[in-house]
């Protein structure tokens, strides 16, 4: 996948509908980022972090407001420049740059935490992104990993649409064309719709040391329903409940260590 310098209707399409989201409703999902990171790294300004994939930069914005060291690279210069005056607007300058994760050189054993939250499924050769990302992150540093689930009942690629990532790969892309223009190709498509043990395999692979998965990460005793504190509690006592759940969750997520 290629950075694309000229405007793309699809990026332009996301960069309106995101513009105007006020920074306070992002705070909450940061800190939920945050407490998934939270048994693994104490976050504070000492830990080099690293965001790939930024969109309009509201990690690297929030990040810089309170004193923590992450920069951002994203693939597309409209959204670098989308988050640039995000953050103006909010009175900080967010490091954010333009890189492929799939070619850039991020370096070697340089940052502590590395993020990747909504990022890969658009990442084309996505082995090549991870093999960057995991080249990057220190020994002992961390990786949140959050992308699609092929078997969720739900998409937030189209939100409208039940089952969306059920549909083979050809057929997916060809409804994103009529749907949002040829050029969602080029930047904005979900190339990929992940499975959890496909996921559980790939890092394995890749050598990352463990990968704890969204059940493994939560804690019943933090859930405030009664109904998902009881089906949390037997994903954890169940594997193949566990198995289960996890197959039609809206996303994967993990953490996973160097």
């Amino acid at each position: 996948m290629e950075s694309h310098a000229e405007q793309l209707s699809d990026i332009a399409r996301y960069i309106e509908n995101h513009r105007n989201i006020g920074l306070g409703e992002k705070e909450r999902d940061f800190d939920n980022l945050m407490r998934y990171l939270k048994p693994f790294k104490t976050v504070n300004g000492d830990l080099n972090m690293l965001e790939a994939g930024t969109g309009m930069g509201w990690v690297p914005i929030i990040a810089k407001k309170r004193g923590l060291r992450l920069r951002g690279v994203e693939i597309s210069p409209q959204l670098v420049e989308a988050g640039i005056e995000y953050g103006r607007r909010h009175g900080v300058e967010p490091d954010i740059v333009v890189g492929n994760i799939e070619t850039s050189d991020l370096g070697e054993n340089i940052y502590d935490v590395i993020i990747a939250n909504s990022v890969f499924e658009h990442v084309e050769y996505w082995r090549r992104g991870l093999a960057t990302l995991y080249r990057a992150l220190k020994p002992g540093g961390v990786l949140f990993f959050e992308s699609t689930n092929k078997w969720s009942l739900t998409s937030g690629e189209v939100p409208a649409m039940p089952c969306y990532g059920w549909m083979p790969n050809w057929m997916r892309y060809g409804f994103r064309k009529i749907l949002h223009g040829k050029d969602i190709m080029q930047n904005g498509i979900d190339f990929h719709q992940f499975t959890y043990g496909g996921l559980r395999k790939a890092f394995r692979v890749q050598g990352f040391s463990n990968s704890f998965d969204r059940v493994a990460l939560m804690n019943p005793d933090e859930v405030k329903s009664p109904v998902k504190r009881r089906v949390l509690k037997a994903c954890k006592g169940n594997a193949a409940v566990r198995r289960v759940v996890l197959t039609f969750f809206e996303t994967t997520t993990f953490v996973c260590v160097k």
